[in-house]
């Protein structure tokens, strides 16, 4: 296939399940990165703060970055980039965390 002819742009599909282990250190890293960021407006950064003190799921998304991901790969761009974290049940053996329809055809090596 001719990469003319196809398209330059790829949608990485990523989700991720974390166990806090230390809901302190995860808050504190969070506020330092509010309070590091000079471009925040101080209405924005109060709320940011009283967001991550209230729900670690806020604090995550505050300290991942999807260009952390991928800012190394080689002769690529992050063009867009979006996410959202939340609290859950997480049950490894329920049926519910069973691979996507579109993941169980791929070798598990594909994945890390």
């Amino acid at each position: 296939m001719n990469t003319d002819e196809t398209s330059r742009f790829v949608r990485l599909k990523v989700e991720l399940v974390l166990e806090i282990g230390d809901a302190e250190a995860l808050t504190g890293a969070a506020l330092q990165r509010i309070s590091d960021d000079e471009a925040m407006p101080p209405e924005e950064r109060s709320h940011a703060e009283s967001a991550v003190q209230e729900d670690e799921a806020e604090a995550i998304a505050y300290l991942v970055d999807p260009f952390d991901l991928v800012g190394e790969v080689p002769g690529t761009e992050l063009v867009q980039a979006s996410w959202s974290s939340e609290q859950v049940d997480y049950d490894p053996d329920s049926p519910d965390w069973d691979l996507d329809e579109d993941d169980e055809g791929q070798d598990d090596t594909d994945r890390v």
